[in-house]
């Protein structure tokens, strides 16, 4: 006979082992991971920074209600922000402070003598750029690390190479069968798969809400002069590149979304090209080598906005996915709420201001 647990988590990067150990000891919990060890995609392959505007307005709030619980728990080293213009994006600097004003977040307008200061070796044209001093590198790792302890603290160890091969319902439980032919049944089935959320959906027969995979490429370059160890996360206000400082390389990306099947992401050449392209028009350090580059999948709901709670019209199956390329900053406010709707279980002083019908499945049924 299978084992039968009251809730079955699927996927055990950032999204599942978060919200496992929020979980706690509520409940007999089953986590399964497809790979050798959690974290192998989206996770481990993360930018790490805790940006407060990033992701746009209706994400703020997630992050800032997340910001105490990362710096208390010592995951944030502080790093800055600047998101870099030209003259003719003027106007994108006014929907910056025109989308964020009522936020909660803290930024400020500074011209070019305060960047020369900031970014040495910046081209002339780069004169304007808004200022987030709170901005803030995350241990992704640490976090990750973090969570799954807690989930083990309360008994919940991933169960590893376990590749869901099919889904069904019988008896008011799931089956679920893996590829090895192990199987396992659960009350309620959490769809934290990231970039494979509708592919488990469809697997559970559940309506697949759009949650599409995007590619995002970044390399690891040696730069001449090297970045400044202090040198903020520095992105274009137009969305076309951001780079920071790593242990004396650079970390640059394009900023590409490419929608992808959802696989082992690699990087296209071309985007590795366009990348080193976009820093030499933006900056005079010469490329001396390309030491690294990778990919990530980040996953979207059709609204950008991230997809936390039971399905209406499958109360069984919970989602937890769609968190875009901001789930690392995300991670401790989002893991708390979708406990908390999971479990029926009343807000705390992180959730209380997180709207949840925002984020909710039912928007798309």
């Amino acid at each position: 006979m299978n084992q039968h647990f009251d809730i079955a988590i699927i996927g055990a990067g950032m999204a599942g082992a978060s919200i496992a150990a929020e979980i706690g000891d509520a409940a007999s919990v089953l986590l399964l991971e497809a790979e050798d060890m959690p974290g192998y995609h989206a996770t481990g392959r993360s930018a790490a920074f805790w940006e407060e505007c990033y992701g746009g307005p209706a994400i703020v709030p997630l992050t800032l209600a997340s910001g105490a619980y990362l710096q208390e728990q010592g995951f944030l080293s502080d790093r800055g922000a600047l998101y870099l213009a030209r003259e003719q994006y003027e106007a994108l600097i006014g929907k910056f402070f025109a989308d964020f004003a009522s936020s909660g977040a803290f930024f400020e307008r500074i011209g070019r003598d305060e960047l020369d200061a900031i970014v040495p070796g910046l081209k002339e044209e780069w004169d304007r750029a808004i200022w987030q001093p709170r901005c803030a590198d995350i241990d992704v790792a640490g976090l990750h690390a973090h969570y799954l302890a807690m989930a083990k603290a309360a008994g919940i160890v991933p169960q590893c190479r376990a590749q869901v091969a099919a889904i069904s319902r019988k008896q008011g439980k799931w089956e679920v069968t893996l590829a090895d032919g192990r199987g396992f049944s659960a009350g309620t089935l959490v769809n934290a798969a990231g970039a494979w959320a509708d592919e488990i959906a469809r697997m559970a027969g559940v309506q697949p809400l759009g949650i599409t995979p995007y590619r995002r490429t970044v390399v690891q370059l040696r730069v001449d002069p090297p970045p400044p160890d202090d040198l903020p996360l520095c992105l274009d206000i137009a969305g076309e590149f951001y780079f920071k400082p790593e242990s004396g390389r650079l970390w640059l990306s394009p900023h590409d979304e490419t929608p992808s099947p959802a696989v082992d992401a690699a990087p296209e050449e071309l985007d590795v090209a366009i990348a080193i392209d976009r820093l030499e028009h933006t900056t005079n350090w010469q490329v001396r080598g390309l030491e690294r580059k990778w990919a990530g999948l980040r996953s979207f709901a059709p609204d950008r906005l991230p997809v936390y709670g039971r399905d209406p019209l499958c109360p069984e199956f919970f989602w937890f996915a769609g968190q875009g390329g901001y789930g690392i900053q995300t991670a401790p406010a989002a893991a708390r709420l979708g406990a908390q709707l999971l479990l029926g279980r009343e807000r705390d002083a992180m959730t209380q201001a997180l709207d949840a019908d925002a984020y909710s499945p039912a928007r798309f049924r």
